[in-house]
């Protein structure tokens, strides 16, 4: 289908008159009708009716005119698609209530004029392999992979340490305490039965555990954020472990409460990967804002990963 034609089609529908739509698209009235007419022909069917009072859409044409405006909106989004600073950033999170997330939307809050698509793949892996494809412009993960070990032109650079916190319900005896040491939690059940074996987040906690004496259970099953906040909430004894970044909702009468865990303080780092031979404009812009929040990390008292 001639895409002048429909470009063509839709402008005088808007514009009710050929000669108008002809100014509109900087060409000659005659060439309008001439384009018209083609679609006509391909298309088998009038698409105006020509009144005293300008070009009027036939039933025809009335069916036709979305679907138009359909295939003229594809096209335009397949150009941006090859024009980085046309299209929205494309930004990959592991999940919606993670660290990530909130940096993202603490950049839009400072940038709300740059377009963000943000998705979310399986896992570092599958991220990796998009931003090196191109299919998405960068991705959180966490540093696990060293910088020389990416594939190609990706680049990477840490962007965040996360804060852990202690998370117990209302009847837990350290759940009047405003901050919890490591020490303090030895000997005591931390349930974490979303760490999937083999995953980037569960190789972090058994490392947590090994270095600072805790003991983690990750027995299932894992029915979700929801099922195991109700556990934690009715608990007196249960606790789980989340990054202080971590968006979490509970009822009042669940009364959750969120310690934050000292001397030392374990964090979760979080990384930015991206190609360096991508040119979208809101990448610098992102990495520019993430490199000063990294700036404003915790120092000292932390414990970090080995592969940190």
């Amino acid at each position: 289908m001639d895409l002048d034609a429909v470009r063509t089609f839709v402008a005088v529908a808007d514009e009710g008159r050929f000669h108008e739509a002809a100014a509109e698209l900087g060409i000659t009235q005659q060439a309008v009708s001439k384009r018209i007419a083609a679609l006509e022909t391909q298309l088998g069917v009038r698409l105006f009716t020509r009144t005293a009072r300008g070009a009027l859409l036939t039933i025809d044409g009335q069916a036709f005119l979305p679907h138009a405006r359909a295939v003229l909106d594809a096209v335009r989004r397949a150009a941006d698609s090859v024009h980085p600073g046309r299209r929205a950033l494309r930004v990959h999170v592991l999940g919606r209530r993670i660290a990530p997330t909130g940096l993202l939307q603490d950049f839009h809050r400072r940038h709300p004029d740059i377009d963000l698509d943000v998705v979310t793949l399986p896992n570092a892996e599958a991220a990796t392999a998009a931003v090196h494809a191109g299919t998405i412009d960068a991705a959180f993960h966490t540093q696990r992979v060293p910088a020389s070990e990416l594939p190609g032109p990706v680049a990477t650079m840490r962007v965040y340490d996360e804060p852990l916190e202690l998370l117990v319900g209302p009847a837990h005896d350290l759940a009047a305490a405003r901050t919890v040491t490591p020490a303090q939690l030895a000997g005591r059940r931390i349930w974490m039965p979303g760490n999937t074996t083999g995953s980037e987040w569960a190789g972090y906690y058994e490392e947590l555990a090994a270095d600072l004496g805790l003991v983690i259970d990750i027995a299932g099953p894992h029915f979700g954020v929801e099922h195991l906040v109700d556990m934690v909430s009715d608990s007196a004894s249960l606790a789980t472990l989340v990054g202080a970044r971590t968006r979490l909702v509970w009822t009042a009468h669940q009364d959750l409460r969120r310690i934050p865990l000292r001397h030392p303080t374990p964090i979760y780092p979080h990384s930015l990967i991206w190609r360096t031979d991508n040119t979208h404009p809101a990448l610098a812009t992102l990495r520019e804002y993430l490199g000063r929040q990294w700036e404003d990390r915790p120092r000292t008292d932390i414990w970090s990963p080995s592969w940190a």
